[in-house]
């Protein structure tokens, strides 16, 4: 299973051991959306195939001690069913979401919205999300499953809390946080913490899912980030797709305080087309807003790092988490 640029040297910390477990992951996604008949898996099978950065599974590997003198039954036993699933479930949750937006593109490709229409992709959704649980229920873990259920509500609960905000002109930091806590960090979290549970480090479980749920709160920071400031060819979708679809994110919160103008528009109504897109994300860039949402961001990647720097970990897992960390800034620098 590939992974982008900046996340090469955890592989090379993680050493064969890890690279093989991502391999037996991609190739186990692969059986999974072929499993179903001909049309889901060929909508299942092109989402995944679509790539992506693959972080959910690299967690679990990490935090569940598949490296270089981690465990012998990684690819192919409980973490490797842990990793498919988060997985499947991050992936079920991106086809729901295009659906929702109707989206066209999604990771530069065409979504299953665009190419089979609302009910093939809500199906397809539907599907991925059930073989989440199903590959999960075979470790017989029955705190693993209760994770990713926690993780599968908490989807659900930020997507609502999303949809209740769109367009809104009042949104506070606080709430957008929130949001971005139960849509994205929570299923980073739910990845660390059965990467402890099935690896054997139940004790460790509260601090990985710790570490997890600031990284993915950084993540999602960034990613609003990257809307912003495009472009396209970096987000696999045109810049401003947020605006578009009325998401409220950190930068237009912070420039809104900034830009009295800014505060003023009716999103709704006089944002419709890509110039007035690219107009509006040039406003929200000159407010500074986007620097300190990365400054923001950049904080939880420092105190997730810091969070671990006392835990029992082998030294291998100890710098791969922390170039996880790094990674995920890198991606956006």
């Amino acid at each position: 299973m590939s992974v982008p640029a900046q996340l090469e040297a955890v592989l090379e910390a993680g050493g064969a051991g890890l690279a093989d477990s991502l391999a037996r992951a991609k190739a186990r996604l692969a059986e999974v959306a072929a499993g179903h008949g001909p049309e889901l898996a060929g909508h299942a099978g092109g989402t995944l195939a679509a790539g992506g950065k693959r972080l959910r599974p690299l967690l679990v590997f990490l935090c569940g001690g598949a490296g270089p003198a981690g465990r012998a039954d990684s690819g192919d036993g409980p973490l490797l069913a842990a990793a498919t699933a988060v997985e499947l479930l991050h992936t079920a949750s991106l086809v729901h979401d295009d659906v929702l937006d109707r989206a066209p593109l999604r990771r530069g490709h065409e979504t299953v919205y665009a190419r089979g229409g609302r009910g093939a992709a809500t199906a397809t959704g539907d599907f991925l999300f059930s073989r989440a649980f199903a590959e999960l229920a075979a470790t017989g873990s029955e705190q693993g499953l209760r994770a990713l259920s926690v993780a599968s509500s908490a989807l659900a609960r930020g997507e609502l809390m999303q949809r209740a905000a769109a367009w809104a002109a009042d949104v506070a930091v606080e709430r957008y946080l929130e949001r971005c806590e139960l849509k994205t960090a929570s299923l980073f979290a739910a990845s660390c913490r059965l990467g402890a549970l099935l690896g054997d480090r139940p004790d460790l479980a509260d601090t990985l899912a710790g570490f997890g749920s600031r990284i993915g709160l950084a993540f999602q920071i960034l990613d609003d980030v990257l809307d912003v400031s495009g472009p396209a060819q970096r987000t696999g979708k045109p810049r401003g797709a947020d605006l578009l679809d009325g998401t409220v994110t950190l930068p237009l919160i912070l420039a809104r305080e900034r830009d009295p103008d800014l505060r003023a528009l009716d999103l709704r109504t006089t944002v419709t087309d890509p110039a007035q897109v690219e107009a509006v994300c040039d406003r929200i860039a000159a407010t500074g807003a986007l620097d300190d949402s990365r400054t923001q961001a950049l904080a939880h990647v420092a105190a997730a790092k810091d969070s671990l720097v006392t835990v029992d970990l082998h030294a291998w897992q100890h710098r791969a988490l922390d170039l996880v960390a790094d990674g995920v800034v890198q991606r956006y620098s």
